[in-house]
Order: C-alpha cells, then structure tokens, then sequence
C-alpha cells in the first residue's frame, strides 16, 4: 500500500512536471508562430488592397464599354454612400474615421458600430428589466431606473471605448517605429529609389518589429502606384495611421511634390522631428515615474522595511 501511494505520488509529480515542460514550449514557441500569422496577415491585407485598386482602375478604364445593366458602378456606389453619410450625419463619418484608425477595414463596419452602440444599450436594459421583474426581492423604483440607466449608458459607451483602446495602441505602436523607418527611407531615397518603391521595401524591413506599421505603409505603396490622385493616397495614409509623425510625413511629402523641394531633406528634417519627439516623451515619463511611485513605496515597502529594521529590537528587547 505505501509503495503505491510512493509509486501514485511519483507519477503525479513525473506528469505535472510534463505538463510545465509542455507549457513553457509553447510559451516559448506562440510569440514566433504568432508573429508569422502577423506577418502573413499584413501580407494578405496589402495584396487585397492592391487587388481592389486594380479593379478599380479596371473598371474605371472599361467604364464606356460597360452596359447598362451591369452592377451598379463605382461612381453610383459613391454616390448612395455619400447619401448614407447625409442620413447618418457627421457620426457615420467619425465612426468610419475611427474603425480606420483601429484597423477595421470592412466597408460595413460602421454601420455595425453605429448598430451596436444602439442595440447593445437595449439588450442590458431589457436583461436588467427582467432579472429584476424575475427577482424575488423587492427593489425600488428609483434603484431600478439607476440600474437601467447605468446598464444603458455602459452599452451606449462601450464599444467606442473598445475602438478608441484599439486605435491608441495602433497610433502608440506607429508613433514608436516611424523614426526608424523614416531613417531607412531617407537612406534609400538618398541612393536613388523612388519614394514608391522605397516605401514598398521599408514596409516588408519594418515588418518584423511593427507589421501595423509595415501594413500602412504597404497599403500606401500600393496606393501610390495604383491611384492617379496621389494627395488622396497620403491623405489617406495620415487618416488610417492618425499619429502625428504619419500625418506631418504626409503633409511634408505633399508639399514636397507641390512645390518640387527635395524629399530627402524633408525626410531628414522629419526623422529628426520625430526622434526628438519620442525622446521628449520618454523624458516626460521618467520625470513622472517618481510621483506615481511615491504612494506605492509609502503603502508597500516601507512598512517591511521598519518590520526588517525594528523588529529584531523588540524580539531581542527583556520583557
């Protein structure tokens, strides 16, 4: 019986050490294998756009050979999302500024957002209403109508929190990558490539450390050597990014091809902007780091460290 419970005991400890062993390789292996999802993801959002671009530029070149009957058009489907942007008013076209800059892509999201921010206040205050009328206790009138309108608030608030969460750490993860590839376009500018193609290498460089980075500026390659209009590509480019150094390398790069100044120079100028830029903003949170440590040395490491201090005293101390 004890050599069982010995032999029970061993087994235990053989198989949960297995499982740590197992756990630690795939905690060791999921940051590679997710950061080639990542990778083939941008690649899959970039030749997408590339492919939608193409067609509509084929379209645009087959317009006065196209029938009557055929679906409706670019310009017709244009036209009736304009309209929709005139019914749903200025939030439609905040929501979609903001579904951009989170990453969201799909023409039929904001409508969904629009959607949820309507339906989900409903759904809590239906399902608060009928856990209460369903509850066995009796609740007031004034605590039932805080209850619903806390509910309905929550639904109402939520989900642009989500999106705004996400965008920031899309603008936060851009803002912390954009001087280097700022420095490697400068570089191959400077050798003799064309801004296009500079962008189109810098993208695939920059996708190991930044693939959200690396996704933008990909997309805005393909813009840029796909569409005519080339202020709506880099204006485009600064909108989805929505960080500052994105939308001053857009306005430089437009001015520069407005007023045929050198791109190098603009770039140099703005690699140094930028840099100096995160710099600042590293400065400014080691300056506020000792502020915001003040109350947890207060509440957690000075009370053991008088315990580590004092105590000996009182033990060692002759009653």
């Amino acid at each position: 019986m004890d050599s069982f419970a010995e032999l029970d005991s061993s087994f235990f400890i053989v198989m949960l050490s297995a499982v740590a062993a197992a756990a630690s390789f795939v905690a060791f292996a999921l940051p590679f294998l997710a950061r080639s999802e990542k990778k083939e993801r941008y690649k899959e959002v970039i030749e997408s756009k590339r492919r939608a671009l193409f067609e509509q530029a084929r379209e645009q070149v087959n317009k006065p050979q196209s029938s009557k009957e055929n679906v409706m058009s670019a310009a017709q489907s244009m036209a009736s999302l304009y309209k929709l942007q005139t019914l749903a008013g200025n939030l439609s076209i905040r929501a979609r500024a903001q579904m951009l800059q989170a990453g969201i892509r799909s023409s039929k999201a904001p409508l969904f957002y629009l959607a949820s921010r309507i339906v989900l206040p409903l759904f809590l205050m239906g399902w608060a209403a009928l856990v209460i009328s369903l509850s066995s206790k009796s609740i007031s009138q004034n605590v039932t109508i805080m209850i619903l309108t806390t509910l309905g608030l929550f639904g109402f608030f939520i989900p642009r929190i989500l999106i705004k969460n996400i965008a920031d750490k899309r603008q936060h993860e851009i803002a912390l990558s954009f001087p280097d590839s700022l420095d490697m376009l400068l570089i191959c500018v400077q050798g003799g490539i064309g801004i296009e193609a500079a962008i189109n290498r810098i993208s695939k460089t920059i996708a190991e450390n930044s693939e959200i980075l690396a996704e933008e500026l990909g997309i805005l390659s393909a813009e840029l050597g796909l569409l005519n209009d080339r202020k709506a590509a880099y204006l485009g480019f600064a909108a989805r990014a929505g960080s500052g150094p994105a939308r001053s390398f857009a306005t430089a790069m437009l001015q520069a091809e407005q007023y045929g100044t050198s791109i190098s120079k603009a770039l140099r100028v703005l690699a140094e902007e930028s840099r100096e830029e995160r710099m600042a903003k590293a400065e400014q949170k080691a300056a506020s780091l000792p502020p915001k440590l003040t109350v947890p040395m207060i509440l957690f490491f000075l009370p053991p460290l008088f315990i580590i201090i004092l105590g000996p005293a009182f033990i060692g101390h002759p009653s």
